[in-house]
C-alpha cells in the first residue's frame, strides 16, 4: 500500500501539535467552567478572552466583535438569520426586507436565507459574469439588484469548490452607493490562513460587515468557529439576534457554556495560520503550479477548471484546484484514487453524502455531465511539490482504466 497523500485540506486539516498541547492543558489542569467564580473558572475565562483577542488580531477587529460558535455553519446561520432578524423592517407577517446572496454560497448560507422567506423576507440570488470561465461575480448586476429595503447581502470570499476569489471590495462599494444601510456578511472559512483577511481594507469603514470562520480548516479542532463582527458593525450598535437562549455567555448573543479546549485551540491555530500571510500564499502558489504541471504531464486528458495565472491573485485563491476528469463520475474516481493512496474529494465535503449536482459547479457553466466529473484537490502550507507530482503519477493508471466509462446516470 502506498503512503497516503492527503490533498483534501479544504475539507479538514490535521490538528497541529501546538494546538493539541493547548487543548490538553484545557482538558486537564485548566478544566474549570469559565462561568465559575473560583480560580479555575476565572483562569478559564481569562484564557477564552486571550483566544478572542487572537482571533480579533488576525482580522484587525475589536475583540468584543468575536462570537465563538460551533463552526462555520453556525457562524453563517447566526449572521444570515440573526442579523436579518435584527434588521427586520417590519413586524412578522409584513414584508420584512430584501436579502441578496451569492450564486455559489455554502449550503449553510443558502438554507439560512431560504428559511427567512417564511418570515416575510424576499431572497434574491446574485449572478456570475456570463461567459467568464473564472466564475467572477457580476457586480454591475448585483448593484442593480440592491434596493432601498435590502437589509443583508451575503457573499463568500473564496469559493469552496473551485477557489474563485470574489471581489468583496467592489461589492461593498456598490452597497455604499445603493444599499448603505444593509449588512454585508462574508463566509471567509476557505480564505482564513490562505490569504490575508482585512475587513477594513476589504469592506471599508462605512459598511457594517461580519465574517464566518472555522478552526478545523487551519489545523485547529473541529466543532469550533467564530462570527467576527467588523468595527463598523459594532460602531453601528448592531448585533445578530440570538438563535439559542439562556446562560448569558457572550453577551447572550451566543449563550451556552463555552467549549474551552476548542476555543483555546482555535486561538493557537489562528495565530499560527496568520503569522505571515504573504509567505503562506507564496508557498501555496508554488505548490499549486507544481500540481497543475504534474497533472498536465501525467493526466493530460484532465482539465483544471480555473488554471492558475501569474496575474490571478485578485481572482483566485491558490489552495483549491478543481479538475474535470475524463470518463467516469467523480465518485468512481475517488474510490480508485483511495486504492492508490490519493485522498481528494468531489466538491464540498458538506455535500459529499448527497447525490444532487453542485449548484456552484452548475453556476460556473458546467453541464450536468461535467459537474459529475469534477475532483477537488486542496492544499495546505505543508503540502509539497513532491506530494503533487507523486499524486499525479498515481492518477495516470486510474485515468487509463476509467477514461472509457461514462458519467451519465443510468436510466431504469
Amino acid at each position: 500500500m502506498n503512503d497516503p497523500i492527503y490533498l483534501d485540506h479544504a475539507a479538514t486539516t490535521r490538528v497541529a501539535d501546538d494546538v493539541t498541547q493547548t487543548m490538553l492543558r484545557a482538558l486537564g489542569p485548566g478544566f474549570g467552567n469559565p462561568s465559575s467564580r473560583h480560580p479555575l473558572g476565572t483562569d478559564a475565562a481569562a484564557s477564552i478572552e486571550e483566544a478572542r483577542r487572537k482571533v480579533a488580531a488576525a482580522l484587525g477587529t475589536r475583540s468584543e466583535g468575536v462570537l465563538f460558535t460551533s463552526g462555520g455553519t453556525e457562524a453563517n446561520n447566526l449572521a444570515v438569520i440573526g442579523m436579518a432578524q435584527s434588521l427586520r423592517l417590519a413586524k412578522p407577517g409584513s414584508p420584512s426586507g430584501h436579502i441578496l446572496i451569492g450564486p455559489t454560497e455554502h449550503p449553510s448560507v443558502r438554507a439560512s436565507a431560504a428559511s427567512l422567506t417564511e418570515e416575510g423576507f424576499e431572497v434574491e440570488v446574485m449572478e456570475l459574469e456570463s461567459g467568464d470561465p473564472r466564475g467572477s461575480l457580476n457586480i454591475q448586476r448585483a448593484a442593480e439588484q440592491m434596493r432601498e429595503d435590502t437589509v443583508l447581502v451575503s457573499l463568500m470570499l473564496v469559493n469552496n469548490e473551485y477557489g474563485t476569489l470574489y471581489d468583496i471590495s467592489r461589492l461593498a462599494r456598490a452597497m455604499g452607493a445603493r444599499a448603505p444601510k444593509a449588512h454585508l456578511h462574508v463566509d471567509a472559512v476557505q480564505a482564513l490562513g490562505k490569504i490575508e483577511i482585512d475587513p477594513a481594507a476589504l469592506v471599508g469603514g462605512g459598511i457594517s460587515s461580519s465574517f464566518a470562520l472555522s478552526a478545523h480548516k487551519i489545523h485547529g479542532p473541529k466543532g469550533v468557529g467564530a462570527l467576527v463582527l467588523s468595527n463598523a458593525c459594532l460602531d453601528a450598535g448592531r448585533m445578530p439576534r440570538p438563535m439559542i437562549y439562556g446562560g448569558g455567555q457572550q453577551g447572550d448573543v451566543r449563550p451556552g457554556t463555552e467549549n474551552v479546549p476548542g476555543i483555546l485551540g482555535f486561538g493557537t491555530a489562528i495565530a499560527m495560520a496568520t503569522s505571515d500571510p504573504g509567505a503562506t500564499t507564496a508557498k501555496l502558489v508554488a505548490v499549486r503550479k507544481a500540481l497543475e504541471a504534474a497533472l498536465s504531464e501525467h493526466v493530460p486528458s484532465a482539465r483544471v477548471l480555473i488554471p492558475w495565472r501569474d496575474d490571478a491573485a485578485s481572482t483566485a485563491a491558490p489552495q483549491v484546484v478543481s479538475v474535470l476528469v475524463p470518463g467516469a463520475p467523480s465518485e468512481v474516481w475517488l474510490h480508485h484514487l483511495e486504492a492508490v493512496g490519493v485522498y481528494a474529494s468531489a466538491g464540498s465535503a458538506c455535500q459529499a453524502k448527497k447525490q444532487d449536482l453542485s449548484p456552484a459547479l452548475l453556476a460556473l457553466g458546467l453541464t450536468s455531465d461535467e459537474a459529475r466529473r469534477v475532483l477537488r484537490f486542496s492544499l495546505c502550507p505543508s503540502t509539497t511539490s513532491g506530494d503533487c507530482y507523486e499524486a499525479a503519477r498515481r492518477m495516470r493508471p486510474v485515468a487509463d482504466t476509467l477514461a472509457h466509462l461514462t458519467s451519465a446516470p443510468s436510466e431504469a
